[in-house]
């Protein structure tokens, strides 16, 4: 039973693993790659903006403690000139605590700095990367699509895409009925000029009058070759004359002769 589970199981994830190739468009993958690593980069940008916050901080900090520490001097030497030696050693003992604090924040100022300086240029590298990466999808993009339309050019020529294919389907059944009507509309003439047929509408000849139309058709065609040739040799339209004539004659002559008797029944 496993087993046929994990059959069943591998079946699923084969089919959508194909379904999922066939809904992806690389283009969409390329501009979501690129619109999450904007978005580090606006994070690492943030950062870097907080650590430089913090250090301007830090440098307000000094500034006070810096003031205070010369005050505090300025209040000793005072004390010192007017005999207050107790007052001048309080305020040296104020200024000697506000130096370790000094120190302290001076320190803490040149940690943030380095801090601020390694996320400054991680920042800068991030953006030339991003900044490739974004011509490279850019190109990309225009290759696929390029790549895409002659693919489609290139199976609609060839009759392999879907749509030309029912159009084709749809050309051969036609063809093929054409075919069919064509054949069924001569065999059904060829009943009737043999009489197997009868004709409803009293248009058919007889065999008499189709004779005939034939001996007649082939009597045009002669006169109509000898006129030709005349007009080849560069006869005179008297001598076309008299050759059409003469050849009227002939045929007239020698039409009885081809002509077929028809025994009455």
């Amino acid at each position: 039973m496993s087993g046929v589970m994990k059959r069943m199981g591998m079946i699923f994830r084969a089919k959508a693993n194909k379904a999922l190739d066939r809904a992806e468009d690389p283009r969409e993958t390329l501009d979501y790659s690129y619109q999450k690593q904007l978005e580090l980069l606006q994070k690492v940008r943030r950062g870097v903006a907080d650590v430089a916050t913090s250090r301007k901080r830090l440098e307000l900090q000094l500034n006070q403690l810096q003031q205070q520490s010369t005050k505090l001097e300025d209040q000793g030497r005072k004390a010192l000139a007017l005999g207050r030696e107790d007052l001048a050693r309080e305020a040296l003992s104020r200024r000697a605590a506000l130096q370790q604090q000094v120190t302290d924040l001076e320190s803490q100022h040149q940690t943030l700095q380095g801090e601020e300086e390694k996320l400054t240029l991680a920042a800068q590298r991030l953006q030339a990367k991003v900044d490739a990466f974004r011509t490279k999808k850019e190109t990309i993009k225009a290759t696929y699509t390029a790549a895409q339309a002659q693919t489609r050019i290139g199976e609609a020529f060839s009759g392999i895409s879907e749509e030309m294919g029912d159009v084709g389907l749809a050309i051969q059944r036609a063809e093929d009925k054409t075919a069919q009507l064509q054949a069924r509309a001569g065999a059904i003439d060829e009943l009737l000029a043999s009489g197997a047929l009868d004709d409803p509408s009293g248009m058919a000849k007889d065999d008499i009058q189709a004779e005939l139309d034939r001996l007649s058709g082939g009597t045009d065609v002669e006169l109509e070759l000898q006129r030709m040739k005349a007009e080849l040799a560069g006869g005179t339209s008297d001598q076309r004359q008299a050759l059409e004539g003469g050849t009227g004659q002939g045929q007239s002559q020698s039409q009885p002769q081809d002509t077929p008797r028809f025994d009455k029944q």
